[in-house]
């Protein structure tokens, strides 16, 4: 089995069993993949020649990223190894990989307590700022599903979630009625459109905010 026509079997079966999010994700790493080993037998491939690729792939990238793209790759054999019953072993199984492209140090998260969190929103001038804050603390919204809220998700003290982590298409919020009274106060002030993001800011800009505010705090 040729690597392309191993790669056109792996991408039907994203298209089938997982979100766009997560195909995305795999698209440089097979785009790139492809474009080298197209024509050469999957069979053939080393364990040094997957190193070399990951290298020059990822060299310049995070750990973490750079974790991910040799999983990414390491999921792709183990799925033509056993969907197709090849008599190979998997050229990323191997310890000189796993050490290479090891995942980063987790360090252990910082637990706010209530009254820190209380008064970390007090403090909080700006009223979007203010507003995303209550909404993480007070209805347990991530960061991304928070930026995806639009100015019609809001419904009395529910909140629609677009893509929610849970992997459902769509989930619901409840708010505490003071929050959602300042939701809707915030949507009709800042004349938000149904369709438009109530708050159009990028994911690195609202961790980066919220870092500040926390870091501000202890």
């Amino acid at each position: 089995m040729t690597t392309k026509e191993a790669m056109t079997l792996f991408k039907y079966y994203l298209q089938s069993n997982h979100k766009p999010r997560t195909i995305e994700s795999y698209r440089l790493l097979m785009e790139r993949f492809e474009a080298i080993y197209e024509q050469k037998d999957l069979e053939t491939i080393t364990p040094d020649e997957i190193f070399h690729f990951l290298e020059n792939l990822t060299g310049n990238m995070a750990k973490s990223t750079r974790r991910l793209r040799y999983a990414q790759l390491k999921a792709f054999h183990n799925f033509i190894i056993d969907r197709c019953s090849l008599n190979m072993r998997n050229p990323c199984s191997t310890s000189l990989l796993s050490k290479s492209f090891k995942a980063p140090k987790q360090h252990p998260h910082t637990i706010l307590d209530r009254e820190t969190v209380d008064e970390m929103i007090y403090n909080t001038k700006r009223q979007r700022d203010r507003l995303i804050l209550e909404l993480q603390a007070r209805c347990g919204l991530r960061i991304g599903e928070l930026l995806k809220i639009k100015g019609s998700d809001g419904s009395d003290r529910t909140i629609t979630l677009r893509e929610p982590k849970s992997g459902k298409e769509t989930d619901r919020a409840y708010m505490p009625e003071n929050v959602a009274k300042k939701l809707a106060e915030y949507v009709k002030e800042k004349a938000i459109n149904g369709e438009d993001r109530i708050f159009p800011i990028c994911y690195s800009t609202a961790r980066s905010l919220i870092k500040r505010l926390v870091l501000f705090m202890l």
